[in-house]
């Protein structure tokens, strides 16, 4: 696979200090390990670097002691342990080597932040920096490509997302079986590896049904109901599909206006080949119906790819009144709210919302369509 490089490579680069620890996360696929490599050809130390699933790995870190792990690393500079999320006790193990071994730069990755936030949060307080890293942003494949590249590639993105590992295959029917082994042998199997998830077909329904509400308001009562399962299940299997980073929630924005919906919450995929695959619909746009669905989802994702990247300091909502006025997308950053509408095509000039511009006169309201939509994910440099 040609090798793009990422939005986090330098950033991760400049963390890198004397016992401190650089944690990378996100989903299997993403492409954490050919990052890793990538850094560690730019790194002029001796390097150890270690794979957290290896049993003799988590063999020789079992014994505690500083000793061992100073006889582990010899003259090395920097420790790399990737999948560190497998390791146990994994915390303090790290804890003691930032502590006493000198001089030490340390890089871990994981694919469960469930996991790594567990054991690593407590020990490593004030000693880490966390970076997530996405399926390939538009940010990115911007370096690589033209506009008319970009814009021809849009709509192959749409159906099936943005994971690296992609870009190495021409047809559609390669894409698909990537897409359907990625989804069964590598997202899930990080889902299911929590202890007491007794029923994984219940799991499985549930991503279904979230991938067919894309984008709307989701009842945790009306999916308990569908799925036979209590509304505390519903949210506690969201809560990990959220932390292996499969999906994300939007709140509803209020400032205690009594017409304002609050409670509710919108759920997104964090890619849109992982939700079509789901659906069992890599259909072109053509043959769809859910092309707005399918824009929204992109285009998001893609925004908060481009926060993240970026150190955007922001909040995000959507917003809607109980007499349907809506907006897509709100962010509030800097003390200021930004409003945005999410349309493929504007075929008429749209505005904001009576009921928001009557109750937040001085935000700004824009409309993203597929003619503009570079300069909010992808801004020319």
């Amino acid at each position: 696979m040609n090798f793009f490089k990422r939005a986090l490579q330098d950033k991760i680069i400049k963390q890198l200090k004397p016992n401190k620890v650089v944690v990378l996360i996100g989903a299997r696929r993403t492409g954490k390990t050919m990052l890793l490599k990538e850094i560690l050809k730019q790194q002029p130390d001796f390097s150890l670097v270690l794979n957290g699933e290896d049993a003799g790995t988590q063999l020789v870190l079992k014994d505690r002691t500083i000793e061992n792990y100073k006889r582990l690393l010899g003259n090395k500079k920097l420790l790399v342990i990737d999948e560190a999320q497998k390791i146990p006790d994994i915390g303090n193990i790290l804890k003691l080597i930032a502590d006493e071994i000198k001089g030490l730069k340390i890089i871990v990755s994981g694919s469960s932040m469930f996991d790594l936030n567990n054991q690593l949060g407590e020990p490593l307080t004030g000693r880490k920096i966390t970076f997530q890293l996405f399926p390939a942003a538009q940010m990115e494949l911007s370096d690589t490509e033209n506009l008319v590249q970009t814009k021809n590639k849009l709509e192959e993105r749409l159906i099936y997302g943005s994971y690296p590992e992609l870009l190495q295959y021409t047809s559609g029917e390669e894409k698909a079986e990537y897409l359907k082994e990625l989804v069964n042998s590598y997202l899930l199997k990080d889902i299911l590896a929590f202890d007491n998830i007794r029923n994984s077909a219940k799991l499985l329904d549930l991503l279904r049904l979230l991938a067919f509400q894309t984008g709307s308001e989701v009842s945790l009562e009306e999916l308990g109901k569908q799925l036979q399962i209590s509304k505390n299940t519903v949210e506690r299997y969201m809560d990990l599909l959220s932390k292996v980073f499969i999906i994300y929630r939007v709140q509803g924005f209020s400032r205690n206006l009594r017409k304002e919906i609050t409670k509710s919450s919108k759920w997104y995929f964090y890619d849109n080949g992982i939700r079509n695959t789901l659906v069992a619909n890599l259909n072109p746009l053509s043959l769809r119906d859910d092309k707005g669905l399918l824009w929204e989802n992109y285009l998001l994702s893609e925004r908060i790819k481009y926060q993240a990247y970026t150190g955007m300091l922001v909040n995000n909502y959507f917003w809607r009144t109980y007499q349907q006025q809506e907006i897509d997308w709100v962010e509030e950053r800097g003390g200021k709210l930004y409003a945005y509408e999410i349309k493929w095509k504007a075929d008429k000039k749209i505005t904001a919302p009576s009921a928001w511009a009557d109750n937040y006169p001085k935000t700004s309201f824009e409309v993203i369509t597929s003619a503009n939509y570079l300069n909010w994910i992808s801004p020319a440099k």
